[in-house]
Order: C-alpha cells, then structure tokens, then sequence
C-alpha cells in the first residue's frame, strides 16, 4: 500500500491524477469482477443497456440511445444481441405499434444482482483494508464526487 501524501496535489494536476485514479480502478475493478464468471463477458455498452432497462423498465431504443449517447442504429445492433442472448425482451408498444419498449429477463436480472453483490463485496474487501484515516478521507469525498458526477452528465446533456 503506498503511503497517502501529506499535501494535495497541485491545482493543474489534480484533474489528470483524478482521471488516471478512476480508470485504473474501473479497469481493476472489471478485472477481478470477471475472475470466476461462467457466463460469457458482455461488453460495457451492453451492461449499460442492460444497467439503464434495470433503472427504467419499459423504455424504447431511441430513449435508450438519448440516454446512453449512442446512435439509435448502435443501440438497436446492442439490443438485437441481447436478445438473442437472453437478457432482453423486446415488446411492441401499445401505444406506438410501431415502437418497441425493452424489458428484463430473471437471466438479466439475475446477472445485474451478482454483478452488484459481487462489486459490493470487491470494494467492501478493499475498504476494510484501509486504515481508518483513509477511510474518512474516502467518506469525506464522495459528496464533491458525485457533484463531479453530475456536472459530467448535464455537460453531455448540454452537447
């Protein structure tokens, strides 16, 4: 474990340490999260599909495509995989028959909720190792992460 710097880091190197510290935890964070999976691996575009169904049953390609700023075309190719794969289920709109919404399979289901309970044991593991003053420190951030969270979502909403 290194050991935790006495003074921040300068103003203009902040944003490139902090882009560096999230990619390399979400690239670890995958990895050890498919050691051990029978299931075959779904790509970060279809977890997010199959992530943002979860969140808003019912919703229709192009919301779905509006949401993950994606071409409506790419969502439709992701779609017709997870179909075929079982996670999905495509269900013509009654109020637009032309229109399809998209629902969950329990094998989708199912999927999402060991992948969660799987990263939650991961990080909760990771946590315990620290030791308490890293652990506030950790706290103590996570309401300037999630405004930072939420100024990169309206900025692309913006776009």
């Amino acid at each position: 474990m290194e050991p935790r710097e006495a003074t921040p880091p300068a103003s203009e190197s902040l944003p490139e340490e902090l882009a560096a510290a999230f990619l390399g935890i979400q690239r670890l964070v995958r990895r050890r999260l498919r050691r051990g999976l029978a299931a075959p691996r779904l790509r970060g575009a279809e977890v997010e599909l199959l992530r943002l169904v979860e969140s808003r049953p019912g919703i229709g390609i192009s919301d779905a495509a509006k949401e993950l700023y994606l071409a409506s075309n790419s969502v439709s190719t992701l779609v017709n995989q997870l179909v075929k794969d079982g996670y999905l289920l495509r269900e013509t709109d009654p109020a637009d028959r032309r229109a399809a919404r998209l629902l969950l399979t329990e094998a989708a289901t199912q999927r999402l909720a060991d992948w969660q309970r799987r990263r939650a044991e991961l990080f909760a593991g990771q946590v315990a190792r620290l030791d308490e003053a890293d652990q506030h420190l950790l706290a103590a951030a996570l309401p300037a992460l999630r405004r930072l969270a939420v100024t990169l979502h309206e900025e692309v909403q913006e776009s």
